[in-house]
């Protein structure tokens, strides 16, 4: 009986790399323990078979940006807690390979309306976070919101030009019916529960706000309760 030893040594012993290399291929998810991913260098492997995955990338593992979709009546932080490679969207074009590792030292960007669900951002990205936080007044956030009432041509003017919250004139922005019973807000940097305020000041009642877009990123068709990738080209 083979005492166990580090999965990277015995990688080392198989392929004959060295161990940053063993390191990196494990890390990457290019290794199989008796046919099963294991990407963690110090997991004990004793007589299971060790192998390299065909067309393996010998590169450090680049930091991501995941798109959550809340669910209805979640809070985005608890939301985030369930991201796994099970709830992955199943139509992401990233090309990204999921990772255990990508799941690891997230952090939250641009916070939904209260009570508000849909698009949230994650990021292991410094540059991503940082462009979010010191572009936060420039991105136009889109809401789609569910109301009752009506609205006179006047008062959808008002909604979009004219209206002052909590001492401070709001910014113009773009309102629009999308159906019957939902409006359409583009805005940038809306402050907490401003949206909200903004329809009941035009006697609308809120009955949900779903976040869609940021910026340049749609959240796309991404099911409640579902993330994708940010893709390499997209720029929020």
């Amino acid at each position: 009986m083979t005492d166990p030893i580090r999965l990277s040594k015995r990688l080392i012993e198989v392929i004959g790399c060295s161990r940053r290399e063993a390191e990196l291929y494990i890390e990457g998810g290019w290794v199989t323990v008796d046919g099963v991913v294991v990407e963690e260098p110090q997991f004990k492997v004793a007589e299971q078979r060790v192998e390299l995955l065909p067309g393996a990338v010998l590169a450090p593992i680049e930091p991501v940006t995941l798109l959550l979709h809340v669910p209805s009546g979640h809070n985005p932080e608890r939301a985030a807690e369930s991201i796994n490679p099970a709830t992955h969207w199943a139509d992401d074009g990233s090309a990204i390979r999921v990772l255990k590792s990508h799941f690891n030292r997230l952090t939250p960007c641009i916070p939904l309306q209260a009570g508000a669900d849909g698009l949230h951002v994650l990021t292991q990205d410094w540059r991503i976070e940082r462009k979010l936080r010191e572009d936060l007044s420039k991105l136009e956030q889109e809401y789609v919101v569910e109301v009752v009432g009506t609205l006179s041509a006047n008062q959808l003017k008002q909604l979009a030009h004219g209206l002052t919250f909590n001492g401070v004139a709001l910014q113009p922005c773009k309102v629009s019916w999308q159906n019957e019973t939902r409006l359409r807000f583009a805005l940038k940097n809306p402050l907490p529960g401003q949206i909200v305020f903004m329809c009941n000041s035009v006697d609308l009642k809120v009955l949900s706000m779903k976040r869609i877009r940021i910026g340049g990123v749609p959240m796309a068709k991404v099911q409640p309760g579902q993330w994708r990738y940010l893709a390499a080209k997209e720029r929020f």
